[in-house]
């Protein structure tokens, strides 16, 4: 007897315990992130290992920052090196988790009349459309790949022209879907130029530069700035994408054969 209520009081404690972990706890995510199915593997897998269930609002990278700032979620998955920077500089985290990256492609039309294909670098890819009669266009929104294309514009030393260059304000998959329309060039993460269905006629012509690396970064939110943050469930996710387990379906995870995440799970 005795056995079997010290039995059934650990079982109520580990349910409780989980139940805690559980509560209400909310991770945003990047539609990029969100998009590559990634977050499908691993969500179910979380829940079975720790208890914990993540509930996944899905924004634009500048929109999941600011609910950050103003603690309306729990954590944030981010790909924003300088927005991270800042927001662990002003204390609403104390460290960013990077946890794995992927990479940005330059996706055109197969017949390349721009010859961006046979670019050195990046900038000079970016460069050609400027000298060829070809379009390139861009989502034109406060999003990472209009933030990195901005960059590497900068660096570049060129200033994009409205003759050969359009922002368009669109998401990423309607951005790809006009730029087959246009027969343009646009910047792309992997994993949505993989998920994209209008793919006729337009392939990956531009990789592997490492100004084009994507790094993804974990961030909980600091308690000492909003107490309410659900910051123990926050901390269990932080452990489990650091672990053995959340690391290899991060990087064995595919679509059509091709791995698309590295993970390199460190703090900075």
């Amino acid at each position: 007897m005795k056995f079997t209520y010290l039995a059934l009081k650990t079982v109520v404690a580990v349910w409780l315990a989980t139940a805690a972990v559980a509560e209400n706890f909310t991770l945003a995510v990047t539609p990029w992130f969100y998009n590559s199915g990634l977050s499908d593997v691993l969500v179910p897998q979380i829940k079975t290992d720790t208890g914990l269930g993540v509930n996944r609002l899905v924004v634009g990278t500048g929109q999941l920052i600011r609910l950050g700032k103003a603690g309306d979620i729990d954590a944030i998955l981010v790909h924003a090196r300088a927005g991270e920077a800042t927001f662990v500089a002003e204390g609403y985290r104390t460290h960013r988790r990077e946890i794995t990256f992927n990479d940005f492609v330059v996706i055109g039309l197969k017949a390349d009349p721009a010859e961006v294909q046979f670019a050195n670098t990046v900038g000079e890819c970016f460069g050609a459309p400027s000298d060829a009669p070809a379009l390139f266009v861009g989502r034109g929104d406060d999003s990472e790949p209009h933030r990195r294309g901005q960059a590497i514009w900068k660096k570049a030393g060129v200033t994009p022209d409205p003759a050969w260059w359009r922002e368009l304000g669109f998401g990423m998959g309607a951005t790809l879907n006009t730029a087959a329309a246009m027969g343009a060039y646009t910047l792309s993460e992997r994993a949505s130029r993989l998920n994209f269905d209008n793919k006729d006629g337009m392939a990956i012509l531009f990789s592997g530069d490492f100004a084009l690396q994507n790094q993804y970064a974990y961030l909980a939110i600091n308690p000492a700035s909003h107490p309410h943050v659900a910051y123990k469930a926050a901390v269990t996710l932080e452990n489990w994408l650091m672990s053995q387990k959340g690391q290899s379906l991060i990087g064995g995870y595919k679509i059509d054969g091709e791995t698309l995440f590295t993970r390199n799970a460190k703090v900075r």
